[in-house]
């Protein structure tokens, strides 16, 4: 129904700052939430943050709140993580994924996930 696709991506030193974009692309009205998550090698993916399509609420979780943001810009049909003062600990495979109509933190309640964008932080 819906298609996402990750951008922006890289290398970036600590203290440092990164934005990346997830276009959507198929049935976008039927958009309501879009939740950013992220996945180091060994461990299970990890929420990050969700923002309401709509009425554009967001929440995060408690080891970027203050460091990153989430946006959307309707006209481009993208949604954006902004991230700021970067360290060691954010650096993995970010993804994006459509999620239901109340905001979950639950990976397994999401779908249409993109390739995913790799974000490197060094010290």
């Amino acid at each position: 129904q819906v298609q996402l696709a990750e951008s922006g991506g890289g290398l970036v030193q600590a203290g440092g700052s990164l934005r990346l974009s997830c276009a959507a692309s198929g049935r976008t009205w039927n958009i309501y939430t879009v939740g950013w998550f992220r996945r180091v090698p060994g461990k299970e993916r990890e929420f990050v943050g969700v923002i309401s399509w709509n009425g554009g609420s967001t929440d995060y979780a408690d080891s970027v709140k203050g460091r990153f943001s989430i946006s959307r810009d309707y006209a481009r049909n993208t949604v954006y993580l902004q991230m700021n003062s970067l360290n060691a600990e954010d650096t993995a495979v970010y993804y994006c994924a459509a999620g239901p109509r109340i905001a979950t933190k639950a990976p397994g309640a999401y779908g249409s996930w993109g390739q995913g964008t790799q974000v490197t932080v060094s010290s």
